[in-house]
């Protein structure tokens, strides 16, 4: 289940990727698929543990393309082990909503990205969010949880203050955002709750099996309740 458009970010082969907050690694393994140089950044090492052992599974089955590596790298994104403009391709997917000090976030990920590369920043879409938070202190209000919910043009401004041309952005996952509602109508630990488990085996059916009915319901409803919003940015070239 992808949040940002892979085409729109133009990763190829030889792409140089980083993941900043990989977590299970979904994005990381599309870019690894299409044969870029993929970094997946995260401070769970356990997490990163799966994802380089699915890097390796990948390559085993033939999946990665001439060119293509994945490696795994634990740390933190506001001090990130990586020179000045080393990554044509930056994803920061559903992180910076945890990150307190994120205008320290957004300096470090604008800082590692490459004159001319893209950036894309994906966070869960302020009316979702805010009903969620409404229905719910313990969805939020727990160690590393969303410590603020983001406007998008808030935080467009942001990276643009930072230094990068916007260039587009769009909703996604519409369906997930009822499924969220009612975990936190039930309680967000309640997965077995039949409201709850019958919902989720839902968006497990249409994972699987992307039955058009589905895709054209999400396409029509992502504008209206999109559970994330996805950003995207590029890095000025210096005259």
């Amino acid at each position: 289940m992808l949040t940002v458009d892979f085409d729109r970010l133009r990763v190829g082969r030889r792409t140089r990727f980083i993941d900043v907050g990989a977590g299970g690694g979904r994005h990381s393994f599309e870019a690894l698929r299409r044969g870029a140089e993929v970094i997946a950044y995260d401070l769970d090492e356990v997490e990163l543990k799966s994802v380089g052992e699915m890097f390796d599974a990948m390559v085993e089955a033939g999946e990665v393309p001439p060119g293509g590596s994945g490696q795994v790298q634990a740390g933190n994104i506001l001090e990130m082990p990586y020179s000045d403009g080393h990554f044509d391709v930056v994803l920061a997917s559903e992180i910076l909503e945890h990150v307190p000090e994120d205008d320290a976030a957004i300096a470090e990920l604008v800082r590692i990205l490459a004159p001319g590369g893209t950036l894309a920043v994906t966070v869960p879409r302020w009316l979702p969010e805010r009903i969620c938070w409404a229905l719910s202190d313990e969805y939020h209000a727990n160690e590393g949880g969303h410590i603020r919910i983001y406007r998008a043009d808030e935080l467009e401004a942001k990276l643009v203050g930072a230094g990068l041309v916007a260039t587009h952005r769009h909703h996604a996952h519409a369906l997930h955002s009822p499924y969220w509602w009612l975990k936190c109508a039930v309680g967000p630990n309640r997965a077995k709750h039949p409201a709850v488990d019958t919902y989720h085996r839902l968006l497990v059916w249409d994972l699987m099996s992307k039955p058009a009915a589905t895709r054209i319901a999400e396409r029509v409803l992502d504008p209206l309740i999109g559970k994330s919003v996805a950003l995207y940015f590029t890095k000025p070239v210096a005259p």
